[in-house]
C-alpha cells in the first residue's frame, strides 16, 4: 500500500497538499471550495482528500499559531477530522518552521540537486534569541517574525540556515547569521504602500500592476536606507499582519481623497500614487537583487526563491537581466498555501531518505470536473444553451471579438490561470484591457497575460535566459516589432506576463491557441483568471456557470466534452 502524507496550511491561503509515495498528487486552496477569498482552516479541501485516500501522516503547518484543543479528546480540530477517517494517523505540528516550508516547496520542485533558497515574505513564524552585548549585563531576549531567510538545501532533507532576518522586534540587533529589527522589511514595505493606495495588505499584485505608470520622483521619500533598513519616519510595520505609511511625516501631508476613488477612474489617480507604486517596486527588487548577489558570492549558482515576494513577476524578470549566469527557479506557489507542499515533500524525503530529484512539471493539481452535474445545472438556467463545437469554431468566436471562458480538467494550483480555468480574448484588440477589466470589475490599470505556443515564444518576446515560462511567473518585454499586434496584453511599459503552452502539458489549450494562430498569424491568446473581482478562481462547473451568469461573458467552452455553452 502507498504511503500518503497530507500537509495543511491553516492560516490565510489555507491549503492542503497530498504526497503519495513522494509524488505531489493533489493541491487545493480552501478559497476555491468555500468561495471566500483567502479563506483559512482548509476543512473542505481536507475532506476532498479524506474521501478518496487513506492518510498515514498529517503535517500541520502555519506560523506557530495556537491550535485550540477540543473537549473530550484534547486534540485540535484538524487532527480530530483526519483521525475519524484514519485512526492510526501520525500527526506532526511544525508551525514554527514556516520559512522552511517555503524553502522546501521551492527546492524539491526546482529540479536542482542542491541549491540556496531565498524566502521573502511579510511575516512567518515567531522566534526569539538571547542578545548578549559583551558586558556583565544579563542577556536580553529579542524576538521577531521571519521576514527573509536563506537556506542551503540538499537531499534528502537538509535545510541549513545561513541567514535569518526577523521583523517586529523590540530592539535592533544583528550579526552575520541573523538580524532582528523594528523597521519594515521588503514585503512589509510593499504592504504599507498597498494599504496607502487603497488595497488590502496582501493585494500587492495590484500595486505591482500600477507601478509602470509611475516614475522616479524626488518628492517621494526613499523607503529604505543604503543598508536596507526601512525608513522609520514614514513606514510603520504592524506585525504580523500589515504596515502603514505615517502620513504625519509624509511630505504631501494627509491624503484628501479616498484612494478607492481612482481605482475606477484613471483621471483621478495622482502622480504621487503612481510614483509611490514605482518607488516600492524599484527599491524592493533592488534589495532582492542585492540579497541574491550576496548569496551568489558563496559560489552556489542554483538559486530558488519563494515566499510572497516570489509572485512579483516584474522583479523575477529583473533578476534574469542582473544575473544571467545564475540558475534561478521561482516557486510558482510562493504564497503561504505552498508551504503545505513543501512540508509534505520534506516529510516524505525525511522518511524515505531518497535523493530522487523530481522537478515540478504541472500545476493542474486541483479538483476534477464533475460533468455529471452539467445537465442538472443547465435545467436550472433556461437561458443557457449547449452546442457541439470544435477548437476551430471557438477560435472563430474569439477572432470575432467575443470573450470566451474555458473550463477544462483539474484546476490550477497557485494564483495564475493556466488555461483550465481561464477567460480568453483576442490579444490584438487595442482596447481589450479596458473591455475585460470592465467585465470582470477590476481596476483600470491592471494588466493581462498572454498564453503563447511554446515554440513561438522567442519570436514574440524577449525571453532573456528563459527556455520557457509554463507557470506565468515573469513579465517579459514584448519584442518591439510585435507591440502593435498585442495591444490587449501589452502593459504600459511594453511587458507581458506570459505562459508558454506545450502540447503535452495542456493539449486542449494548445489546440485552441493553434487554431487561433492558423486564422490570425498570432500564436497567442489573451488569458486572465476565470473569476470576477473579489472572487476566487472558479473551481467547479457550478462556479463557472454562476460566474458567466453574473457578467457579460456569453460563452463557456468545455473542450473535454467538445461543448460550448451560450448565454442568450
Amino acid at each position: 500500500m502507498s504511503y500518503n502524507i497530507m500537509a495543511i496550511n491553516p492560516g490565510h491561503n489555507g491549503s492542503v497538499a497530498l504526497v503519495v509515495d513522494g509524488s505531489l498528487t493533489y493541491y487545493e486552496e480552501e478559497e476555491r471550495l468555500s468561495r471566500m477569498k483567502y479563506d483559512g482552516n482548509p476543512f473542505r479541501a481536507m475532506l476532498v482528500v479524506l474521501e478518496e485516500y487513506h492518510i498515514d501522516e498529517l503535517i500541520i503547518g502555519g506560523t506557530n499559531q495556537d491550535l485550540e484543543k477540543l473537549p473530550w479528546t484534547a486534540e485540535d480540530a484538524y487532527t480530530a477530522l483526519v483521525r475519524k477517517f484514519n485512526p492510526n494517523v501520525k500527526v506532526t505540528i511544525i508551525g514554527s518552521r514556516h520559512h522552511i516550508g517555503h524553502a522546501a516547496n521551492a527546492f524539491y520542485n526546482s529540479g536542482f540537486e542542491k541549491a540556496i533558497a531565498i524566502v521573502v515574505d511579510g511575516a512567518g513564524s515567531y522566534h526569539n534569541t538571547q542578545m548578549i552585548d559583551g558586558s556583565d549585563n544579563p542577556a536580553t531576549i529579542v524576538g521577531g517574525f521571519e521576514t527573509e531567510s536563506v537556506y542551503r538545501c540538499s537531499y534528502p532533507n537538509i535545510f541549513e540556515p545561513l541567514y535569518k532576518n526577523y521583523g517586529g522586534a523590540n530592539a535592533n540587533f544583528g550579526n552575520n547569521f541573523q538580524a532582528f529589527n523594528k523597521t519594515v522589511t521588503i514585503t512589509k514595505a510593499y504592504e504599507a504602500v498597498s494599504h496607502y493606495l487603497g488595497f488590502g495588505f496582501i493585494e500587492a499584485g495590484k500595486t505591482m500592476g500600477l507601478s509602470p505608470y509611475g516614475r522616479k520622483d524626488p518628492t517621494v521619500p526613499k523607503l529604505f536606507d543604503t543598508k536596507g533598513k526601512g525608513n522609520q519616519a514614514v513606514l510603520v510595520p504592524y506585525y504580523p499582519a500589515g504596515a502603514y505609511i505615517n502620513e504625519e511625516n509624509w511630505p504631501q501631508g494627509r491624503r484628501i481623497q479616498d484612494p478607492k476613488v481612482w481605482h475606477r477612474d484613471f483621471t483621478k489617480c495622482t502622480d504621487i500614487d503612481k510614483n509611490l507604486a514605482w518607488q516600492v517596486q524599484h527599491e524592493t527588487q533592488e534589495l532582492m537583487g542585492d540579497l541574491i548577489e550576496a548569496v551568489a558570492k558563496t559560489g552556489e549558482t542554483n538559486i530558488v526563491i519563494s515566499g510572497g515576494y516570489g509572485l512579483n513577476c516584474v522583479a523575477n524578470y529583473y533578476y534574469l537581466k542582473r544575473f544571467p549566469n545564475l540558475n534561478i527557479y521561482i516557486d510558482p506557489i510562493s504564497g503561504d498555501g505552498g508551504t503545505a507542499i513543501g512540508l509534505a515533500l520534506m516529510a516524505w524525503y525525511s522518511k524515505s531518505g531518497s535523493s530522487t530529484v523530481t522537478p515540478l512539471k504541472s500545476l493542474y493539481l486541483g479538483t476534477k470536473p464533475k460533468y455529471e452535474m452539467l445537465e442538472p445545472l443547465l435545467k436550472m438556467h433556461p437561458n443557457l444553451e449547449m452546442f457541439d463545437t470544435t477548437p476551430a469554431h471557438v477560435a472563430d468566436i474569439i477572432d470575432g471579438g467575443s470573450i470566451v471562458s474555458m473550463f477544462s480538467g483539474r484546476s490550477e494550483a497557485g494564483p495564475r490561470a493556466l488555461g483550465n480555468r481561464s477567460i480568453l480574448y483576442d490579444p490584438r484588440h487595442s482596447n481589450g484591457k479596458n473591455i475585460v477589466n470592465a467585465v470582470k470589475g477590476r481596476e483600470w490599470f491592471r494588466p493581462f497575460a498572454g498564453s503563447v505556443m511554446a515554440e513561438h515564444a522567442n519570436s514574440w518576446f524577449e525571453m532573456r535566459t528563459l527556455k520557457s515560462s509554463p507557470f506565468m511567473m515573469y513579465a517579459v518585454n514584448v519584442l518591439p516589432e510585435k507591440l502593435s499586434l498585442l495591444g490587449a496584453v501589452t502593459h504600459v511599459d511594453g511587458t507581458c506576463r506570459i505562459q508558454t503552452v506545450d502540447k503535452t502539458e495542456n493539449p486542449h489549450y494548445y489546440e485552441l491557441i493553434e487554431e487561433f494562430y492558423k486564422k490570425t498569424g498570432v500564436p497567442i491568446l489573451f488569458n486572465t483568471s476565470f473569476n470576477l473581482a473579489g472572487d476566487p478562481l472558479v473551481d467547479s462547473l457550478n462556479d463557472a456557470i454562476d460566474t458567466i451568469l453574473r457578467c457579460d461573458i456569453r460563452y463557456l467552452y468545455l473542450p473535454e466534452l467538445g461543448k460550448l455553452i451560450f448565454k442568450r
